[in-house]
């Protein structure tokens, strides 16, 4: 299924393979990996699978098979077919482009699906296909892509979200401008709070609103609309006369990010009433199969920054709400009925790893499938799917420390859960990868136990001593956990121990150990970092002059903290960070957000609190050679933070390097190429300050 060949692959990069890294003074020799082992171009090699969708009656899964394309440096993506029982793998679609959002309708005759075709730029267009044919139809061409889609319980509706531009009044009426004149672009006048998004850019003024389309074609029609958006899942009554979403229709909700509420929309008139009625997130509703009650997801928001999410249920009328998973102090995520009403499936992340589970109406929960996930190519992080048919079955991706998402099904009439897929044995069975081990250590600040991965090298020799990378993850309120990780992957094949922790603050261990760097982030999360180096640092193999340190986000905030804190890391790479919390709540964009959840107040009103905890305030302690790593068109963490450590060390003469990455967002690797030049600019810095390693002693006391 790859567009592209190895031998183009490796053409690509042959130059820089033999030659220096740019910007390093590295020879290349230093990162260039053997063929047996994951290198650099193996990058656009990688395919993955997302958004599994077991057919109604639990014999088919249609699923969405992602690689990349070399030439276009983007990601592709095909539907293909498989049969539960693994038979039959085949693709649906081949075009140009990329398909998304593969649907069944109730009967299970046809697939809805996006696609944007050869116009890869443009808005995704809504297709119809027929299974067990190749007959295919273009049901509308929209404006702009359509989101949550989802068939009426009869068939003969589609519903989905779509964004809809708003017309804005000029603030001022000015001249034309003659004939031929080449004047300077005009002005643009902004008044919204929040005014740019990561990703998207400045914004086009405008709503999410929704639509129904009739299923054999036609116009949509819009049923919701003013000032508000409805971007949330969307579902049917079974009655098909409403829609229940999760939207913000609150006169102040632009200042209020989190409180999203359940509505149900008439179709007929387009009406919205609220259905739950508290200050919170409530999202992801689903309607039982006889429409008597409605499942959700949220909290009592009190202003912290990590709350668990538990999963509710009530009445078809908003009345009788009780929380299911209360007791589980896990964030339940993605809730689907069973057919039968008696209960729900639901994923929740537990120590690092995704599961996959039942609760029943009285809370007793079971689970049924554990490594949900692989969707992140990048680092090892959360983020797996399911879906749900009739009879029980269930699909979901599947991920383990040595393959990206694979499509995996189970439940009744199947034994455990079996993967039905192998997307990358062609490239990476012939590969030495990483080992993953488990590691939980004590944090030295209060003895907490704390969970962390050792990724070690190809070959590894426990009589020898290596470089150790700690990689820390972002959020700050993430996980990472044993799934695949490209970057940890290229760092082992480097020849370095990889080391990965979720230390306090990371989600996957319940409210209290997530809320610990409640206003107090970072602080001993460094601890927990610091107490994990030492755990690994005794297990013998670990070079303790040659510890290195890396992080993105809130990884790379932790990094360029570690560096005021400590000169035990020979050299640092922190990619797009904050670095200084007072001018990030005011650049970002979701300061609403940030500056009433993450901090007790705005900037102007707790100055100190703000430089406390950035990591400037300790910038005249370093000493460690940082690079600053940042994509150009980032608005999560502006480069702006990124440009303010830089000049700072430069100004004190610390060796520092600055990496703009151009037409990039936070997502520093949404391109493959992206991914691997990060990776090579972290391993030529890491190498630029490498030294040769310490000799220990062989197993037999003589000199190795």
């Amino acid at each position: 299924m790859r567009r592209r060949t190895r031998a183009i692959a490796l053409a690509f990069l042959g130059t820089a393979a033999a030659g220096v890294l740019p910007g390093s003074g590295v020879s290349g020799q230093a990162w260039a990996q053997s063929a047996d082992r994951f290198e650099l171009t193996d990058v656009f090699e990688l395919e993955w699978a997302s958004d599994p969708q077991i057919s109604p009656d639990g014999e088919r899964v249609v699923y969405v098979r992602n690689s990349f394309d070399m030439m276009t440096d983007r990601r592709a993506a095909d539907l293909w077919i498989i049969g539960a029982d693994g038979s039959n793998h085949r693709a649906l679609t081949s075009l140009p482009g990329a398909e998304a959002s593969p649907r069944w309708s109730p009967n299970g005759s046809r697939i809805l699906y996006l696609s944007n075709g050869e116009d890869e730029d443009g808005a995704k267009r809504l297709w119809l296909r027929w299974v067990g044919t190749d007959d295919r139809a273009l049901l509308t061409s929209l404006a702009h892509s359509p989101g949550n889609l989802v068939w009426s319980p009869d068939g003969r509706w589609i519903a989905f979200s779509m964004f809809v531009p708003a017309a804005a009044e000029p603030f001022v009426d000015l001249p034309e401008k003659p004939e031929g004149a080449d004047w300077g672009e005009p002005f643009v006048a902004i008044d919204e709070l929040e005014f740019r998004s990561d990703g998207d850019g400045y914004l086009e003024e405008g709503y999410s609103q929704l639509f129904v389309l009739p299923a054999d074609g036609g116009t949509p029609r819009q049923l919701t609309a003013g000032p508000f958006n409805h971007d949330g899942a969307i579902q049917w009554t079974p009655d098909g006369r409403s829609l229940i979403v999760s939207a913000q229709r609150q006169e102040d909700w632009k200042y209020s990010p989190r409180d999203t509420e359940i509505y149900e929309v008439s179709v007929a008139d387009g009406s919205a009433r609220p259905l739950s009625k508290r200050f919170g997130p409530d999202s992801d509703p689903v309607v039982s199969p006889d429409g008597s009650a409605i499942a959700y997801v949220g909290f009592d928001d009190r202003y912290q920054g990590y709350q668990v999410t538990e999963l509710y249920v009530m009445d078809r009328d908003g009345g009788n709400v009780r929380s299911l998973t209360a007791s589980l102090d896990r964030d339940a995520q993605n809730p689907a009925w069973s057919d039968d009403g008696s209960g729900l499936f639901f994923q929740y992340d537990d120590e690092g790893n995704t599961k996959l589970a039942f609760v029943t109406l009285d809370g007793s929960v079971r689970t049924l499938a554990a490594d949900v996930g692989g969707l992140s190519l990048g680092r090892p992080y959360s983020g797996g799917v399911f879906s749900v048919a009739r009879d029980g079955r269930f699909a979901f991706t599947l991920s383990r420390p040595d393959h990206p998402a694979d499509v995996a099904v189970g439940g009744p009439g199947i034994e455990s859960p079996r993967r039905l897929t192998a997307l990358n044995d062609d490239l990476l069975s012939h590969k030495q990868l990483a080992e993953v081990e488990e590691l939980w250590s004590e944090s030295s600040y209060d003895g907490r136990r704390i969970q962390a991965w050792i990724a070690k090298p190809p070959s590894f020799d426990p009589t020898r001593t290596y470089p150790l990378v700690l990689e820390i993850h972002g959020g700050p309120f993430a996980n990472y956990g044993d799934r695949f990780s490209a970057e940890v992957q290229l760092y082992a094949a480097a020849g370095y121990v990889v080391l990965y922790v979720n230390p306090r603050g990371s989600t996957s261990y319940g409210g209290e150990f997530g809320n610990l760097i409640h206003h107090a982030y970072p602080s001993q999360d460094y601890d927990d970092l610091m107490s994990s180096v030492d755990a690994v640092i005794e297990l013998g193999y670990v070079d303790e002059d040659n510890l290195f340190v890396t992080g993105g986000s809130g990884g790379g905030v932790l990094t360029a903290w570690i560096v005021g804190k400590t000169d035990r890391f020979r050299a640092a790479v922190s990619a797009k960070p904050v670095i200084n919390w007072y001018s990030f709540v005011l650049t970002a964009d979701r300061t609403s957000f940030f500056s009433r959840w993450w901090f007790p107040g705005p900037p102007w009103e707790h100055a100190e609190h703000y430089m406390a905890r950035s990591p400037l305030s300790l910038v005249g302690n370093v000493t460690t050679p940082t690079m600053l790593l940042t994509g150009e068109e980032d608005y999560r963490t502006p480069i702006s933070e990124s440009e303010q450590f830089y000049t700072a060390l430069k100004l004190r003469k610390v060796p520092t390097m600055l990496v703009r990455i151009p037409d990039a967002s936070h997502g520093i690797a949404s391109k493959p190429s992206n991914l691997m030049a990060k990776v090579a600019y972290i391993l030529g810095w890491f190498d630029r300050y490498r030294t040769a390693p310490r000799q220990t002693a062989a197993a037999d006391g003589t000199a190795p």
